[in-house]
């Protein structure tokens, strides 16, 4: 590859490494709220009667949230997959660059 075109790889790589760190930060502040959310939810449902109707839909909800907050799971496992190959594709361009450049100037 050609330093324009490493450079061009580079800097594409660089922006899709910000993309996947945002949306990472994302879903982290997302999986927070949940588990506020969550922690709200069971404090609500403390003081109730285990049996009484509106535990039980607490409960479900609870159990809802948890099913969200795993398939967030999942996804940020998968960004942070890309973001690792980005980054190791980042660090093999920026070889790449370097090469050019050394042999350029010989």
């Amino acid at each position: 590859m050609g330093l324009i075109a490493s450079s061009a790889r580079l800097l594409y790589l660089n922006s899709y490494r910000h993309d996947l760190e945002s949306k990472i930060m994302k879903i982290n502040a997302e999986k927070l709220r949940l588990s506020s959310t969550v922690s709200e939810l069971m404090n609500v449902g403390s003081d109730m009667d285990p049996d009484s109707p509106e535990v039980k839909q607490l409960e479900k909800r609870r159990e809802r949230l948890e099913i969200v907050e795993k398939k967030l799971d999942e996804q940020l496992q998968r960004y942070q997959v890309q973001l690792k190959m980005v980054e190791a594709e980042y660090g093999t361009c920026e070889q790449m660059i370097d090469k050019n450049i050394q042999y350029a100037y010989k």
